[in-house]
């Protein structure tokens, strides 16, 4: 493949869409390092893995020599982003967006290439704005055309309300674009109405249109819903080492293929190795021990990476789980399924009585760590290898 194909095949890797592609190819031959946005509204202060799609595609793209503006949404997070909500979002005060923005700064830099990263707020050039400003750029659209944005639709078409401020997120979105000279926008699928009005603020400003990359929700470690705290389906970039090697190594061998492609630096050259190699009957669990590797030692450094390993082999004697572990998911009632009552469900114990023996005789463990407590509650979201004895495996998710 030829440099630009080679480069095409990076920034496309594991996106949903790219608009336009044509476009975004003559930016390329251009051979000027393109600017490359992502904003993100300060609304958390610690970011999980499902943050980091697009702080990976960004660096990947710092990586082919262009430029990564990280914009933070302080003004925009004081309206606050309705996108995907059924409801009107609380805006921020001016006090947690500073306390927030601090946190992401910190955090961000474990990924992004400081030296070729901007970091931008958009209070900059919005906090100027007068109120003759704000009105002129209200009047670049129309009513008709913000209930195009589904989940306005929706909500207009169900009687929720909508209150006016909220038209104004995707309008000062669209206006970051033009004032910072975006060439390509990166954001998720989500963010699809918000990215397309920074293409046309720009034309509106007599600019050229950004081209706009999407990237996928990343799932959690269920496999179904988006990785989210609430859920407790995640796995946090500050989390202990051990912590984040478990939950990766918690995650289904399909799933792992779905975080490889979005959350990998592996080339994919190697990656279509490491297929071919599964396909031909290599364990998929070595495959899964790399990357969990990979991503604890970018977060706290390659000699975690090596201790968090050993002690996960430690705990499961040696790592050895069996291949053919089944996967169950249980429901949890109000306030949690009790353990012996789930061990009992997964098929390791005949009885919730034989559940408490067990326990009681040491014989139970969860994510390799012995359990004491007979009256234990899995919580929904929670997911685990529990071990009865030492031939009884079963990975369970309680929803």
């Amino acid at each position: 493949m030829s440099s630009l194909e080679d480069a095409l095949e990076i920034i496309k890797r594991g996106c949903d869409e790219l608009l336009v592609e044509a476009e975004l190819i003559e930016k390329l031959k251009s051979g000027r390092p393109l600017r490359v946005k992502a904003g993100f509204d300060p609304t958390a202060p610690d970011l999980h893995l499902g943050h980091t799609v697009l702080l990976n595609k960004m660096r990947q793209l710092q990586d082919l020599g262009h430029q990564a503006v990280f914009l933070i949404g302080d003004f925009t997070g004081m309206i606050g982003d309705p996108t995907g909500k059924n409801a009107t979002r609380p805006p921020l005060t001016a006090e947690q967006v500073e306390v927030n923005a601090r946190t992401y700064q910190a955090q961000v830099f474990r990924i992004l290439d400081r030296d070729r990263t901007e970091v931008e707020f958009n209070s900059r050039w919005m906090a100027g704005m007068s109120a003759a400003d704000m009105i002129r750029l209200a009047s670049t659209h129309t009513v008709a055309r913000m209930l195009e944005r589904d989940d306005f639709a929706k909500r207009y078409g169900g009687g929720q309300p909508i209150a006016i401020h909220e038209f104004l997120y995707p309008l000062i979105q669209g206006y970051d674009s033009v004032a910072l000279d975006a060439d390509l926008e990166l954001g998720g699928t989500d963010q699809k109405f918000n990215l397309l009005m920074g293409r046309e603020m720009q034309r509106h400003h007599h600019k050229p249109p950004q081209c706009i990359l999407t990237m996928p929700l990343l799932e959690g470690l269920d496999g179904v819903n988006k990785m989210s705290k609430s859920l407790g389906n995640y796995v946090g970039i500050t989390e202990p080492p051990g912590e984040q090697f478990g939950k990766l190594m918690s995650i289904s061998d399909t799933l792992m293929w779905r975080y490889i492609e979005l959350l990998s630096f592996a080339p994919l050259s190697q990656v279509r190795r490491w297929r071919q190699e599964v396909h031909e009957g290599r364990n998929p669990r070595d495959i899964k021990v790399t990357f969990a590797q990979e991503i604890v030692a970018r977060f706290h450094g390659e000699a975690a990476a090596r201790g968090a390993l050993a002690e996960f082999e430690a705990r499961f004697r040696g790592g050895v789980l069996p291949d053919d572990m089944p996967e169950l998911t249980l429901t949890a009632p109000a306030g949690g399924l009790a353990l012996t009552l789930a061990l009992k469900q997964a098929g390791l114990v005949p009885s919730t009585s034989e559940a408490m023996r067990a326990i009681a005789g040491g014989g139970v463990r969860l994510d390799g760590e012995r359990v004491t407590d007979k009256g234990l509650l899995l919580t929904p979201g929670a997911r685990v290898v529990a071990q009865v004895g030492k031939r009884r495996f079963a990975r369970l998710l309680v929803r």
